[in-house]
C-alpha cells in the first residue's frame, strides 16, 4: 500500500493524498486528500496481473462552489 500511495502522491504532486486500510477488507483501500475521503482504491489481481483501480465520485453538490 505504501508503493502504490507514494506513487499516487508522485502523480498528482500532492502529499497530503493518503490511503487507509478498509476494516474486514484485503482488496481495497478508502483514499483520502487531507481529511475529506475522496474514493476507493482496489487492488486486481485478474489472470495473474496485479492493477490498480482507483474510483472516485464528483457529486453535482461538489461542483457548487
Amino acid at each position: 500500500m505504501a508503493k502504490v500511495e507514494g506513487y499516487l502522491r508522485r502523480k498528482f504532486a500532492n502529499h497530503s493524498l493518503r490511503l487507509v486500510a478498509r476494516p474486514k477488507k484485503t482488496d481495497s483501500a478508502e483514499v483520502y486528500l487531507g481529511e475529506e475521503f475522496i474514493g476507493v482504491l482496489s487492488v486486481d489481481d485478474e489472470d495473474g496481473d496485479r492493477s490498480y483501480n482507483f474510483s472516485m465520485a464528483i457529486l453535482d453538490t461538489d461542483l457548487e462552489d
